[in-house]
């Protein structure tokens, strides 16, 4: 005789499936839990990959087909754009700090005195003169009266240093991660699969979609902002300004920003006409104007027409990304937040889109 099966009640088919969902949580909680320390790198050298893809593409053609030795061209590439700029910034940098320090030490660092139009700036200029004044006249004094305020600078200036040299190490391993998915013949195919499983049969729209935007954002934001900072931290270096690996750093953060960099410019100009000759503050002036006005140039090469996103997409991007991940953040947060607006656009006008091709 055969017993029959008993039959399971509806509480314990819920309980079942409560269970297998929790552990299924649980899973899924621990994966993102150990990949989290590496969620920058990873994110960064997914955008890195895309945005080379087309070089990628090109390279491995010419050579015949050859991925890895693609791959390595371009991974040794991104390794020196990074290492070289890295190298001369963080030399400056630290030639700037010592000489500082030789001087403040010795007693023979001054600060040129304020012109007397200071003093009729709007809103700011009385203060500013004052301050201005006090440290030109007695540089020692006004350290020693300020010196709460300029440790908890100084510590704020050794916590970026530390923050920029962490994440300069992150765009190198960045660089690798970048090099290994275009390599990776499976890469195109699982991005595919990806988004079906998102957007359904509009995965292939949203695939171009990121791809175009992050072409876009990469070259006509950040590629801009980089080559501007370059440009204008070459400058200061051979005009012999002081930290000049500090403001070229501030140029690039103001660029990506879409701030003008005259707001570091000018000063620098000022300076300048205070500590050399009138000629050569003079040619050093039109150097440095044209290279801060180098991206009404550069964006329509590299942008194209228009900017791929509203550049207040772009601003809040860049502040929440270095608000979350810090400098790595300034670059990470414009892409994120300007593909998450492309898609949502594109997810609102899909409806449309498909009832005029019903139409």
């Amino acid at each position: 005789m055969i017993a029959s099966k008993k039959p399971v009640s509806p509480v314990g088919v819920a309980i079942d499936i409560f269970i297998r969902l929790g552990f299924l949580a649980l899973l899924i909680a621990w994966c993102f839990q150990l990949i989290y320390p590496f969620s920058g790198v990873i994110l960064w050298g997914i955008i890195l990959a895309l945005a080379l893809a087309p070089l990628y593409n090109t390279i491995n053609r010419k050579l015949g087909d050859k991925p890895k030795l693609s791959t390595s061209i371009i991974i040794l590439l991104g390794l020196l754009i990074v290492i070289i700029p890295s190298w001369l910034f963080l030399e400056s940098t630290i030639d700037g700090v010592k000489e500082f320090n030789t001087r403040l030490e010795n007693g023979s660092l001054t600060i040129p005195p304020p012109s007397e139009s200071v003093a009729d700036w709007p809103l700011i200029g009385e203060k500013t003169f004052e301050t201005w004044n006090q440290a030109s006249a007695n540089l020692e004094a006004f350290i020693s009266k300020y010196q709460a305020q300029v440790k908890q600078i100084a510590t704020k200036l050794i916590e970026g240093f530390l923050g920029i040299g962490g994440s300069i190490l992150q765009f190198l391993l960045a660089i690798i991660i970048a090099g290994i998915l275009l390599a990776t013949k499976g890469t195109e195919d699982v991005s595919r699969k990806f988004f079906g499983k998102l957007v359904g049969s509009r995965g292939e729209e949203f695939i171009e979609i990121t791809a175009k935007t992050v072409g876009n954002v990469t070259k006509g934001v950040l590629g801009v902002a980089i080559i501007q900072a370059l440009l204008v931290g070459i400058g200061f270096i051979l005009a012999g300004v002081p930290y000049a690996g500090i403001w070229a750093l501030i140029v690039m953060i103001l660029a990506i920003l879409q701030l003008p960099p005259l707001l570091v410019i000018l000063p620098v100009i000022i300076y300048l006409f205070s500590a050399n000759s009138t000629l050569s503050a003079s040619l050093w002036t039109i150097y440095l104007l044209l290279a801060g006005a180098s991206d009404n140039i550069l964006k329509p090469i590299l942008l194209g027409k228009g900017a791929p996103v509203p550049m207040l997409v772009i601003f809040l991007g860049v502040i929440g990304g270095f608000i979350l991940s810090g400098f790595i953040g300034l670059f990470t947060g414009a892409i994120v937040l300007s593909l998450g607006y492309k898609l949502f656009v594109a997810w609102l006008n899909g409806d449309e889109t498909e009832l005029e091709t019903e139409q």
